[in-house]
């Protein structure tokens, strides 16, 4: 294990490389906000989806007397 972590230590990016991964940033939190709202979607996450505007209509308002 320790030769693995030695090795893996010793790889550093190129320039190039480490410039395509700054190009890559917003992309990615594209990718990973899209990921978060199919996850609060498809599992109706009411404690967020009840401040969707029209999404929250699916669920019954209480009744106030």
């Amino acid at each position: 294990m320790d030769h693995v972590k030695k090795f893996l230590c010793s790889i550093k990016p190129t320039k190039g490389q480490q410039e395509m991964a700054k190009a890559f940033i917003p992309s990615a939190g594209c990718f990973g906000m899209a990921g978060v709202l199919a996850l609060i979607y498809f599992t109706d996450w009411r404690l967020i989806t009840n401040y969707i505007p029209l999404y929250n209509t699916k669920y019954p308002k209480p009744e106030t007397k």
